[in-house]
C-alpha cells in the first residue's frame, strides 16, 4: 500500500497529542486528550510516565481509526515532546519507580543553589550551555536516586532506565528495543557537552548520576527502527525526534541563521537560529542544539518563559475568571487599557533573562477602578512583556536585530495577544496558516530521514495565515515596558 502519511506524537505538558499530516503537509486529523498534574507539595509538579503513554497510544489508535486509515499507509512516526520531564524505570518491569519530574518542579532548587555555592556555574555554561537551575533534568535525576528506595541499587544492577519524554515513548513503542534520545533532548538535560557531543563525565561524577542508565544520543532525523507489531497492527517506521521547541523551530523553517520563533504554550519559548556556531549568551539565555542530521548539529539560542498559556488556565481553573481561554480575545479587546495593571506570573519563579528561582508571582498597581477584565488583558500582555524581555537579550547577544517574529502555539491564535507583541516589540509577527508548528517539525524530520520530502519541499510548503504590524507609538511603548521592568523588580527574591 502507498505511503501516504507521516504521524507526528506531540506530547506535551498538559495533554498528549497526536496529528496525521499527508503528503503535502496538511493536517489531516488531530486527537488530543488530557492528562492529571500531580501537585504533592508547594513546588513539586509530577505526571505519571503510565498515563502519559496510554494517553499518547490512545489518540494515535483513536486518530488512525477515525480517519479510516491503516497503518501501512504511515510512512513514519516523529515524536516531539515536553523537555527536561525526567522519567525513571525499571528496565525489567517497565514500569516508572516514581511519578514523572516535570520541567516546572521546583523540589531541586537547593541542589541548585549548593551547585553555584561549588562554583560550577562557569564550567555548567561552558559544556552545556546552560544556567544552573532546576528547570533541567540532573538535578532530577539525582532527587530520584537518592529518594526513591532502591533506586541506587537497581541502577547499580543495570536494571535502571533513564529517559526524557521521548526515550519514554520510544522505548514503550519498540517494547523496550530502542533506549535512544536525539541531540535536541540531550542537550537539555545539563548532562550533556554541546560540543563535545557526548555525556560530561565531570557532571555524571557530580550529580553521582551512572552512566549505564543514559539512552544512547543520535540524530534527530534518522530511521531509528519501527514500532512493535502489537502496537498498531503493523510495524510502523519511526524517523524523528525533536524536544518541542526545537520542533517547533524546525516546523516554522527557520533554518537560516537569524531566524526566530516563539511558541505560546505552556511556557513561553522563543529560539534563534545561530547555524553552527555556538553563541554564548551574557543575558541569561540558554545555548542549545536546534538539531541534528546527518551527523551535523545546528544550534540556538533560547529563552524560557515558564509560565504563558498556563497563567490563562490560571485564569480559568484557579480564579475561575473566564470560562474557556478563547474568551479573553474579546474582553482584551473591550477594555481599553489594563487601569496601569500588571500581571508577573511567575508561578514557578522567573526564566530568561531573570533566572531567579525565588520569584514569585503577583498582580501589581490595583485600584478600586480594577475589574476582571483589567486582570484578564493584563494575564495576555504578561505574555509578550515576557517575549519582549527574552527577545532584548538574544539581540544583546547575539548582534542581530529582529525583523520580524514567527509565531505558533496555542495562545498564537490570540489576535489581541498577537497585536499586542507586534506592538510591543516594534517588529513584524508572522503567523502560519499551521499553527501545529511542533507536530509539524518533527513530522518533517521524520519525513527528511525517508526522503518522503526535501528540505526544498518543506520552505515551499510554508504558508502565511497573518502578519500583524505595529502601531503603537514610541512614547506609550517605552512608558508601557518601564512599567512592567518595575512590576517584574517587585516580585524577585520573594521566597527568600
Amino acid at each position: 500500500m502507498k505511503k501516504k502519511y507521516i504521524l507526528s506524537l506531540d506530547q506535551g505538558t498538559s495533554s498528549s497529542r497526536t496529528i496525521l499530516f499527508d503528503s503535502e503537509a496538511n493536517v489531516v486529523g488531530v486527537e488530543q486528550l488530557e492528562f492529571k498534574q500531580y501537585y504533592p507539595k508547594a513546588g513539586w509538579v509530577e505526571h505519571d510516565a503510565l498515563e502519559i503513554l496510554e494517553t499518547q497510544l490512545y489518540t494515535a489508535k483513536k486518530l488512525i481509526k477515525k480517519l479510516n486509515i491503516s497503518p501501512s499507509e504511515i510512512a513514519s512516526i516523529g515524536i516531539a515532546n515536553q523537555r527536561e520531564t525526567t522519567v525513571l524505570w525499571n528496565k525489567k518491569t517497565g514500569n516508572p519507580i516514581c511519578n514523572a519530574i516535570v520541567w516546572q518542579d521546583k523540589r531541586t532548587a537547593d541542589i541548585c543553589k549548593q551547585m553555584i555555592k561549588d562554583d560550577m556555574q562557569n564550567y555548567v555554561k561552558a559544556s552545556t550551555g546552560l544556567v544552573i537551575d532546576s528547570y533541567f533534568s540532573a538535578s532530577k535525576i539525582n532527587w530520584i536516586l537518592n529518594n526513591v528506595p532502591n533506586a541506587r541499587k537497581l541502577a547499580t544492577n543495570d536494571d535502571l532506565l533513564f529517559g526524557t519524554i521521548d526515550t519514554w515513548l520510544l522505548w514503550n513503542l519498540t517494547k523496550g528495543e530502542i533506549h535512544i534520545t536525539d541531540y535536541s533532548n540531550a542537550s537539555r538535560t545539563m548532562l550533556y557537552n554541546i560540543k563535545e557531543l557526548e555525556w560530561d563525565k565531570k557532571l555524571l561524577k557530580y550529580f553521582d548520576i551512572p552512566e549505564n542508565i543514559l539512552p544512547e544520543v543520535k540524530n534527530s532525523s534518522e530511521v531509528y527502527g519501527k514500532t512493535h507489531i502489537d502496537i498498531f497492527g503493523e510495524a510502523i517506521t519511526i524517523s524523528g525526534i525533536a524536544g518541542d521547541q526545537q520542533a517547533a523551530l524546525f516546523g516554522q523553517t527557520c533554518f537560516d541563521v537569524g531566524m526566530t520563533k516563539n511558541t505560546y504554550g505552556t511556557g513561553c519559548f522563543m529560539l534563534l537560529n545561530t547555524g553552527n556556531k555556538i553563541v554564548n549568551s551574557n543575558s541569561g539565555l540558554l545555548t542549545t542544539i536546534a538539531w541534528g542530521i546527518n551527523n551535523k548539529v545546528e544550534y540556538a539560542l533560547e529563552g524560557s518563559v515558564f509560565i504563558a498559556g498556563a497563567a490563562i488556565k490560571w485564569l480559568r481553573d484557579g480564579l475561575k475568571l473566564i470560562k474557556s481561554a478563547d474568551e479573553t480575545e474579546e474582553i482584551a479587546f473591550n477594555v481599553d487599557n489594563t487601569e496601569e495593571v500588571y500581571v508577573v506570573p511567575a508561578f514557578s519563579g522567573l526564566g530568561a533573562p531573570y533566572w531567579d528561582m525565588d520569584a514569585r508571582g503577583a498582580i501589581l498597581g490595583l485600584t478600586q477602578g480594577v475589574t476582571d477584565k483589567h486582570i484578564i488583558r493584563a494575564t495576555l500582555e504578561s505574555l509578550a512583556y515576557q517575549s519582549m524581555d527574552v527577545i532584548m537579550a538574544m539581540q544583546n547577544d547575539s548582534g542581530i536585530e529582529l525583523k520580524s517574529l514567527n509565531v505558533d502555539g496555542g495562545a498564537s491564535a490570540n489576535n489581541f495577544l498577537m497585536q499586542f507583541q507586534a506592538d510591543i516589540l516594534n517588529a513584524n509577527v508572522v503567523r502560519p496558516e499551521n499553527i501545529e508548528t511542533t507536530a509539524l517539525g518533527v513530522a518533517y524530520l521524520a519525513g527528511l530521514a525517508i526522503k518522503f520530502w526535501t528540505k526544498e519541499d518543506i520552505i515551499e510548503k510554508r504558508k502565511v495565515e497573518n502578519k500583524f504590524v505595529p502601531i503603537m507609538n514610541e512614547k506609550q511603548r517605552t512608558k508601557l515596558y518601564s512599567g512592567w521592568l518595575k512590576a517584574v523588580g517587585k516580585t524577585k527574591g520573594w521566597q527568600q
